[in-house]
């Protein structure tokens, strides 16, 4: 018997945009199977919900970064929520069906993973949060926004926060971090009204700037009267040189993405860039896996803070299975979602019911 399995493989390389299509774009479809009984060494995982990140385009192409590139052919790489569904006969006494994961499945309905890479990624969620927590505010988007903004950014009582892509799944949650550790004013950059009233209605930013606005560089300034003590870039672009201009003697730049840039034929860098030596500011680029041993500290932390509402989340949840993801990828980078953007495989209204509320 064999258990059929639909993967979605990276197919072409971009140019230098990623093209959703299925049929003659960058990743195509691909149906295979996995063999029952799994090997006796092997967990077998269902997945639920995939996430998509803005590193995504990063993965395809760059030949010089913290990972190695996805390679033609290859499924695409990326995080899920999963649940394990069979266990080979070795591994009985080690794993359960119905534990959740979060799990480097890639773009699949289904992945066999070793003992080693399921007990990594084994999942506990607090009492009243959800399994897709564990891949925003209790995953690596809210542990990047957590080190960041306190291990980069170095954030202290009475200073003024900037944040862009502030709408996005990483960008909320810093701003909240940033308002739960004393910032005197935390400023978001973000694409919409809606997305703006979002930021100082729901999650408690002092000022939400749309980058659409013609003016949005003077009201920028008007909203950082003492100058950007702390700057969390999602976007890097015009938006961080405008943030350079107004940096602060001695402020922190915490250069997280430029998603801006990504696709860009001739990516750009900040024309401000002087500022950095008269106003002695400190730029730099991190990567969460740099602070892997500080996982668990700054996960009790964050779910203290989700349990007691001092950080609220939202998820951007796309429908239509594992052939949505790619268009879904080009919306991101459109920045169309709110908040944490996934693709729903199989709803927890599928899930093995048995431990659901044990394990999370």
């Amino acid at each position: 018997m064999a258990i059929a399995n639909k993967q979605i493989v990276y197919s072409k390389t971009p140019a230098p945009a990623i093209d959703p299509s299925l049929t003659d774009g960058t990743f195509a479809v691909k149906n295979t199977s996995i063999a029952e009984p799994i090997p006796d060494d092997k967990v077998l995982v269902r997945v639920h919900y995939l996430s998509l990140d803005p590193a995504m385009r990063q993965w395809l192409t760059a030949t010089r970064s913290y990972i190695a590139p996805v390679l033609i052919g290859d499924v695409m790489r990326s995080n899920s929520v999963a649940q394990i569904v069979s266990v080979g006969s070795s591994l009985k006494n080690e794993f359960k069906t119905g534990e959740w994961l979060v799990a480097s499945t890639g773009w699949q309905e289904y992945a066999l993973l070793t003992a080693k890479e399921a007990k990594a990624q084994r999942v506990v969620v607090p009492p009243g949060c959800t399994p897709t927590d564990a891949m925003s505010v209790l995953g690596l988007t809210g542990l990047t926004a957590y080190f960041g903004l306190l291990e980069v950014g170095k954030v202290k009582p009475g200073d003024t926060v900037v944040v862009s892509g502030a709408a996005g799944a990483t960008g909320m949650v810093a701003g909240q971090i940033a308002k739960i550790k004393g910032a005197k004013r935390v400023v978001g950059l973000a694409g919409s009204p809606d997305k703006c009233k979002f930021l100082t209605e729901e999650l408690g930013f002092d000022t939400a700037i749309n980058y659409k606005d013609k003016d949005w560089r003077k009201q920028l300034k008007a909203a950082c009267p003492e100058y950007i003590n702390v700057y969390f870039d999602n976007v890097g672009g015009e938006i961080l040189d405008a943030c350079l201009a107004l940096a602060a003697p001695f402020s922190r730049f915490a250069i997280c993405g430029h998603i801006s840039q990504y696709s860009a034929a001739k990516p750009e860098g900040p024309r401000s860039i002087m500022m950095i030596i008269g106003q002695r500011v400190t730029m730099q680029g991190f990567i969460v896996f740099d602070y892997a041993k500080q996982y668990p500290a700054a996960l009790k932390e964050l779910g203290q803070w989700l349990v007691e509402g001092k950080i609220k989340r939202k998820e951007h949840i796309i429908k239509g299975g594992l052939e949505a993801c790619p268009q879904g990828l080009v919306d991101l980078y459109a920045g169309v979602n709110t908040g944490k953007m996934m693709v729903e495989l199989a709803p927890l209204s599928q899930a093995i019911q048995s431990n659901l509320g044990e394990k999370l």
